[in-house]
């Protein structure tokens, strides 16, 4: 499924990326937008929203862990996928963009087939989670609207989720009660199959379990289970409004 028309920004220093990408993307179908700066990116974005964002760590104004933590900010972009790209092989930098919400990482130098098989995952998963209906499903002290993303607590607070948040707590609502090994979260949130390293999925469910204000010791709602992954404990209804 290319999802030809949906719309693509990168922001890249590099001109020669930022040509062969535009190319390659436009000919797979998408509808593809480039800019080398935060600046142009931030004017960019709020001028015209994109389906997907790809962020390049090293700008020559601002970073794009900054832009990152930006997009994730503001209720108008929280739910579009983030792909970052990143020219460095330290496993700091990837823990630090999953951490703001990214969705995936590619390190640099890569293969445009290997990026757009990534884009297109992404964009499934959203597809997929946009066809589901009205259904919202309720949880502990939490509703979760399953087409808007929203996620509600009983005192009327609305946390906003990023893609991979939103990835991660549906794997959990759809496997209640089941313990989850870290290769079933890594490729549900990464939306590639590849062996994930322990950290980036730790730091996942660390950053979800402080979206649900679980962060006990120990934690109540998503248990780890020592040697084996972890474990929503709380059981799981489908209603239909927020």
């Amino acid at each position: 499924m290319s999802q030809p028309g949906k719309s693509i920004l990168l922001v890249d220093d590099d001109q020669e990326i930022r040509e062969l990408l535009h190319a390659y993307l436009s000919r797979a179908g998408f509808q593809v937008r480039t800019v080398g700066d935060g600046a142009g990116f931030r004017q960019g974005l709020c001028a015209e929203p994109a389906d997907l964002v790809i962020l390049d760590v090293m700008l020559p104004d601002e970073d794009g862990f900054s832009l990152c933590r930006w997009v994730r900010e503001h209720q108008r972009f929280a739910q579009v996928p983030i792909i970052m790209l990143t020219a460095s092989s330290d496993e700091t930098d990837r823990v630090i963009g999953l951490e703001l919400g990214a969705d995936d990482y590619l390190g640099k130098p890569f293969s445009p087939r290997e990026l757009l098989a990534r884009i297109k995952a992404l964009l499934r998963r959203a597809h997929f989670s946009q066809e589901r209906g009205s259904e919202v499903l309720a949880f502990d002290e939490w509703r979760l609207d399953m087409v808007s993303h929203r996620l509600f607590h009983a005192d009327g607070e609305e946390v906003i989720l990023s893609g991979a948040d939103f990835a991660l707590l549906k794997l959990f609502l759809d496997h209640p009660q089941q313990i989850l090994d870290r290769d079933t979260i890594g490729n549900a949130t990464r939306g590639r199959e590849v062996m994930p390293l322990e950290r980036i999925v730790d730091m996942a469910v660390s950053r979800l379990r402080q979206r649900l204000r679980d962060t006990g010791k120990p934690a109540r709602l998503i248990r780890t289970v020592r040697g084996s992954g972890y474990q929503l404990a709380a059981t799981v209804t489908a209603q239909q409004h927020v």
